[in-house]
């Protein structure tokens, strides 16, 4: 299996860590880095669109609502701390172990 990411249960939901690259060339789901999942987005870090961009493929790529992720530590830097609700972090593994290979 794929190393992936650490994920913290908490009653609210499962908290993921981040690496975000903005103004990357394409928006994609790139590994790991340090323990981290590695997001590139190619929105610019301005304005929170960097953040919009990686909420919206975090959406996409695990199969949830846009309204069940937060992002809840970094919001200004590129190490982020997000948070999925409505879904177990073994789904969240299923899901990335798919994405991730």
């Amino acid at each position: 299996m794929t190393n992936l990411p650490t994920m913290h249960e908490r009653e609210s939901g499962v908290r993921i860590d981040l690496r975000v690259i903005p103004r990357a060339s394409k928006n994609v789901i790139d590994g790991l880095r340090d323990g981290r999942l590695v997001v590139k987005v190619t929105a610019p870090p301005v304005d929170a669109a960097a953040n919009d961009a990686v909420i919206a493929l975090l959406a996409d790529r695990l199969d949830v609502p846009r309204r069940s992720i937060a992002i809840v530590v970094g919001a200004t830097g590129r190490s982020k701390t997000v948070e999925l609700s409505g879904i177990s972090a073994d789904a969240i593994r299923t899901r990335l172990s798919a994405i991730l290979g």
